[in-house]
């Protein structure tokens, strides 16, 4: 399996348009990594840049050491499995996933050993006699895989693959998807838009927003040490609780003063008074037994097995919380929450860097 090198790679349409904005990380060979990001972050035309399907304004893509930029996209050894699935309607499944062999002049006998084995991988031997409109959406999406496997491709391109699937049928795909990169050892570039997906998935992860780079890091690195406001609301479900304030001091507390309560910080961030700041709370942060108190007046809850969330206003504040069971929040009635200060994460209210 190949390394993959991007850098500063920047893509422009039009005149000042950017789609991608000096992106540089790099793909360890047998690595998983996600590309994730809200629509239009740049994360599927950086996809593309690395399978030739777009031409670079700017920066390098080396493969395995070769640089790619002129290289046309046969030519890259590179598999690349859309979200439609690009079937062809009038083959079976066998000969949908034999296509790309058999235009590289394998022999039968080859062809068939190949499909055959990719087919018993991804479990869908039953179904090589089948067109694809016989099939369902994750059948479809096997046989998408397997067309690519066949191939012993250099890198595994996948852009958004299990978005037209229901939620169900996306969690087991994302299981399968984690089985078979660890038994074929393949090299991955995965594009999402969901986050848990992306967490679930990758062992490293490039979070992007409108064209560049936020942070790369591994699933923990970047759920428990954001480098920003956008990280830390992006990553994590339900989103981080955001509530603007002032660090101040008084004789016995460092403190930050929000507009509808005060919030105790650590004593190192004494350093930082008179500094506007935005406090980041993870709905899964709030305590009961510890920290400074919030009191909430629940306007919503919702029961997830032996958890709730609720979602309530502090004053203007709008705030959700995970709560135990037996906590028997009511709505419309006063709840009090408590936060930990080491809990807390804090952010610079201009630059939106953690702090």
């Amino acid at each position: 399996m190949a390394r993959l090198l991007l850098e500063n790679v920047t893509k422009i349409y039009g005149r000042d348009v950017f789609a991608a904005k000096d992106i540089s990380f790099e793909v360890d060979p047998e690595e998983f990594t996600v590309l994730v990001g809200p629509s239009g972050c740049g994360k599927t035309t950086t996809l593309r840049l690395i399978a030739g399907l777009e031409e670079l304004t700017s920066g390098e893509i080396y493969i395995d050491g070769r640089r790619v930029n002129d290289v046309s996209p046969k030519d890259r050894d590179v598999a690349m499995v859309f979200q439609n699935y690009a079937l062809y309607p009038h083959m079976n499944v066998y000969d949908n996933m034999a296509f790309g062999l058999q235009m590289r002049k394998y022999t039968k006998s080859e062809i068939r050993e190949s499909v055959i084995d990719a087919a018993k991988t991804l479990d869908i031997t039953e179904l090589l006699d089948r067109k694809p409109r016989q099939l369902s959406g994750g059948q479809r999406q096997r046989v998408a895989l397997g067309r690519s496997i066949v191939r012993n491709p250099k890198l595994f391109l996948f852009d958004e693959p299990l978005s037209n699937l229901d939620a169900k049928m996306r969690v087991q795909m994302r299981a399968e998807l984690a089985r078979l990169h660890k038994k074929i050892h393949a090299t991955i570039i995965y594009v999402t838009h969901d986050q848990v997906e992306a967490m679930t998935l990758g062992q490293k992860i490039v979070v992007l927003k409108d064209g560049e780079i936020q942070q790369i890091a591994d699933p923990i690195t970047l759920y428990k040490k954001p480098a920003n406001r956008f990280v830390a609301g992006f990553i994590g479900s339900p989103p981080m609780n955001f509530i603007r304030g002032t660090i101040k001091k008084d004789p016995t507390h460092i403190s930050c003063f929000c507009t509808d309560l005060v919030l105790t910080l650590k004593k190192e961030f004494e350093r930082y008074v008179g500094r506007s700041v935005v406090i980041g709370i993870r709905p899964t942060d709030f305590s009961l037994v510890e920290g400074t108190q919030i009191p909430i007046i629940v306007d919503v809850i919702e029961p997830m097995g032996n958890e709730l969330y609720i979602y309530g206003r502090c004053g203007s504040t709008m705030l959700v919380a995970r709560v135990p069971e037996e906590a028997e929040p009511r709505v419309g009635q006063m709840h009090v929450l408590r936060v930990n200060p080491e809990k807390l994460y804090i952010f610079d209210e201009e630059t939106e860097k953690a702090i």
